[in-house]
Parts: C-alpha cells; structure tokens; sequence
C-alpha cells in the first residue's frame, strides 16, 4: 500500500476511543406545573426542558405539553378511576400554566362495568361551549333489573334503546352548550351529568353506572391570556398589577436627594 494514501484512518483519530460523557441534566431546567382553579390541588408536579440557548426559547418547549392526571390526585379522593387531561398554554416565570384538554377512564373501570345479562347503551356528540370549544363528549350507561324482578336478563328493546340514547344527547346539549369550559369542568368532577341522565330515563328504562366517559376537545379558540388568568383564579394577575402600579415611598417633610458627585 503506497503511504498516505488510506485517509480514513487519520480521519476519525484513535480506532475504538470512548466519547467523552456529558451530563445531560446540566443543561435541563425544572418548572412546576399548575392545574386550573377548579381542581382542589393545584400543584400537580414537575416537568424539565432544556435551558434557553440561541434562538430555542425554553418556553416554547413546555409550550402544548400534555399531562394525564387522576381526579383523586387533583381533587385528594378516593375517584381513582377518571383521568383528566391537562395542556400547557402559557409559562410564566417557572410555573406551567395547564388549561383542560381532555378527559377519559381507566381501562380497569369500563371492563368491570361491563357484564352479562344487560344492554349497554351508548352516545357520542359533538357541541360548543359559549366560549367557543368544540368537544366531543361519550357517555356510557347499563340496564339493571327492576326492583322485584324475577326474570334474569334485563335487556332493553330497540325502542327503548333509541328513546335512552335520544335522552342522553339532549341532557348532555343542554348542559354544555349552556355552560363555559370551566363551568363543564365543574360538572364532569362529581359527574352531575350522568347522575341527571339516570334519573331521567328511569321511565324509559331503570338505568345503572351511567356515565360521561370520555371528553374530547376538538377545537379550541384563539389563545387567550385573560382567559387562561380566569381558570387559574389569581394566579400572576395580582403580581402583573401591582408591578403596573407601583407602591408609594414614604419620605420625611422637606426631604432632598443627596448629590453625588460623580455619576
């Protein structure tokens, strides 16, 4: 082999030398993630991104990030089986700002619903809040056997079925588009609503473990500070008005500034 001629040895340097270990949590940075006012627990954890460098603002990195939490978590009870979704739309100074993005059940609570000897029910509709979100919203509901009952089954006819499902979309109609988001929010954490659509089609047929079980949101408004500042109560508005104002200095009658010599 004539020399010099291979390049691609001197190339990469030494053969099998180790890269040198970087630390990769240096360059992190931790913020805390805040739920909106209408959860009991606000503080809900921590979340990292990489520090701002150049034109990747850290900000714009939390910015969308979505977080799954359970309602006994956000509300300290024992409902262990809801999920509340929960998207970052603003950062302001080291707190994640969330606003609510969703809501669905845990696999382990719909099997256990689900048994023989019954009709399951189900309806899916999409509405508007008056703040303009467009969420779809799955409720889910069983047939029971009525009191006295000799008979095993407790299946609904057809009929029935159609009559329960119409019901469903006009509780559920009624009760979002007549409310905001954060008044929705309100509603899903007792479940209000699926406790109205079981003692509404009781004449129907009697009805058991009805409820919402999913929410989807679909569209959303244009952002909104203001609206954001609204579902998280106080946070940050009182600190933004108080550096707008100003406080007063109290001085002594008669008072003159020093002069300095040298500026």
């Amino acid at each position: 082999m004539a020399v010099g001629k291979n390049k691609r040895l001197t190339k990469g340097g030494k053969k099998g030398a180790k890269k040198k270990a970087v630390d990769t949590f240096a360059k992190k940075e931790w913020y805390d993630v805040k739920a909106p006012s209408v959860f009991a627990i606000r503080n809900i954890g921590k979340t990292m991104v990489n520090r701002t460098m150049g034109t990747k603002i850290a900000s714009d990195g939390l910015k969308g990030r979505v977080f799954e939490v359970s309602l006994a978590d956000l509300q300290n009870d024992e409902v262990a089986f809801r999920k509340f979704k929960l998207i970052t739309e603003d950062v302001q100074g080291k707190n994640c700002l969330t606003n609510f993005h969703g809501m669905s059940f845990t696999r382990d609570k719909l099997c256990s619903m689900v048994k023989k000897w019954q009709t399951l029910i189900e309806a899916v509709v999409d509405i508007r809040t008056t703040d303009n979100y467009t969420l779809r919203v799955f409720c889910i509901g069983f047939t029971k056997r009525a009191p006295n009952q000799n008979k095993k089954t407790s299946y609904a006819q057809t009929q029935q079925i159609k009559r329960i499902r119409a019901k469903m979309i006009e509780i559920i109609s009624k009760e979002v588009t007549t409310s905001d988001l954060k008044g929705f929010v309100q509603k899903l954490i007792p479940d209000s609503i699926g406790k109205d659509i079981e003692k509404h089609c009781q004449a129907i047929y009697p009805l058991q473990d009805v409820f919402i079980r999913k929410v989807k949101v679909l569209k959303k408004p244009r952002f909104d500070l203001g609206k954001l500042m609204e579902m998280h109560g106080d946070t940050g508005s009182k600190a933004a008005e108080s550096s707008a104002v100003g406080e007063g200095v109290s001085r002594v009658d008669g008072y003159e500034p020093p002069v300095v010599e040298s500026v």
